[in-house]
């Protein structure tokens, strides 16, 4: 395999990098040699299996570091980012942001049981849109970006669809692409692309919360020409190729990672 950014002091920062598309994505850019700190919120109870999981990184001959700390906490942010500035030291850059933070309420809008409030639109948009831009910024203002770096976060169907249940993750993935294309023009300047990637329907942990999320399988599955869904692989390996020097010429956008499943 490829080490292309071995011996280059790039860095991957992975929000939300315990598992599913995070996870994936750390993974195969520490097969590229690419060095990983991942940024997690897990219970206790799931440590053991996730620091087991981390071992196929460690075993990449890259630095890796990971934190279990909530990454939408501003005061958290702060105290992490003078902690990754002396492990990157003077010659490490991120070159790779990846913001997979699935930290959302998915309740319907009627009928029995807690219904949506204004509370669950505001924790649910700040922490799956509004922090992609935090971090951004607080890197930014640390210096700690590469010349040339890359802001990579996932978006869903769930963008232009309505599903039960979804309404306010819903309303944060159009919130999160509104602050990418904002993010690939302000910061163009400065050597940042931002992109967004719209995943078919993947069987993670985060998917299997949402309320229905069977009735989402056997669809996908059904229109998907290649009559599979799609897997955290097939996200991850798009984020490495949007990482590659190749890619520069790509930012703004949002790129459905699918095989096709939204085309019928």
């Amino acid at each position: 395999m490829v080490t292309e950014f071995k011996d280059k002091n790039y860095w991957a920062i992975i929000l939300g990098g315990s598992s599913g598309l995070g996870f994936a994505t750390a993974r195969k850019l520490a097969h590229h040699g690419m060095n990983i700190i991942i940024i997690h919120r897990d219970r206790r109870a799931d440590i053991a299996e996730i620091e087991e999981a981390f071992e196929d990184i460690r075993e990449q001959d890259v630095h890796f570091e990971s934190f279990n700390i909530d990454a939408t906490n501003a005061e958290k942010r702060q105290i992490l980012i003078d902690q990754i500035h002396k492990i990157l030291g003077k010659e490490g850059k991120v070159r790779t942001l990846v913001h997979s933070l699935a930290k959302g309420n998915l309740k319907p809008m009627t009928g029995e049981g807690p219904n949506l409030e204004n509370v669950d639109f505001q924790l649910t948009i700040d922490a799956m849109a509004i922090s992609l831009y935090d971090w951004v910024k607080t890197i930014f203002n640390a210096k700690l970006f590469a010349k040339d770096a890359r802001i990579i976060s996932f978006t869903s169907e769930g963008n232009k669809k309505a599903w039960a249940n979804y309404a306010a993750v819903s309303a944060a993935k159009v919130a999160l692409e509104a602050i990418t294309r904002s993010i690939a023009l302000e910061f163009a300047p400065h050597g940042i692309r931002a992109n967004c990637i719209q995943a078919g329907v993947t069987v993670t942990r985060s998917f299997q919360m949402i309320p229905g999320n069977e009735t989402l399988r056997v669809h996908a599955l059904k229109h998907n020409p290649f009559k599979r869904l799609t897997v955290p692989n097939d996200v991850a390996n798009v984020v490495y190729l949007l990482s590659k020097d190749e890619a520069g010429w790509i930012t703004g956008t949002i790129i459905p990672v699918n095989g096709g499943e939204h085309l019928k």
